[in-house]
């Protein structure tokens, strides 16, 4: 029988400043990951998520691979912006459906030169 395969997270390389930058670290990420999982999490369709963030003070958007995995693409703060608009959210589904056919020599490819970062559990 085969195996079930892993869930994987990742950020981009931009979410990764910004995530910084608002003292949110990995963990704190991973654990969100996990909520989305559990359906705790805003569902815009076409494998889009906003997750609330860093005591509600933040929200990011979330891309679903199959659901097997989740990339961490933008991130803003609640008092600069209610949410994303139309257009920004038709974009998200674009690029989840990029990141949903990616293959995982993309992934691996992604991954050394720098566009996404594997979560990870330890900072």
């Amino acid at each position: 029988m085969p195996k079930k395969p892993l869930t994987r997270a990742f950020k981009t390389a931009w979410f990764s400043k910004a995530a910084r930058k608002a003292r949110i670290g990995d963990p704190a990420l991973i654990a969100a990951i996990r909520e989305v999982m559990q359906g705790q999490a805003d569902d815009l369709g076409g494998g889009v998520f906003k997750k609330r963030l860093n005591k509600n003070m933040h929200r990011s958007i979330v891309l679903g691979k199959g659901r097997r995995h989740w990339v961490f693409a933008y991130l803003f703060a609640k008092k600069d912006r209610a949410n994303i608009d139309d257009d920004e959210l038709a974009d998200f589904k674009k690029l989840a459906q990029a990141y949903d056919r990616m293959t995982d020599s993309e992934l691996a490819s992604a991954l050394r030169q720098g566009d996404l970062l594997e979560l990870c559990d330890e900072e």
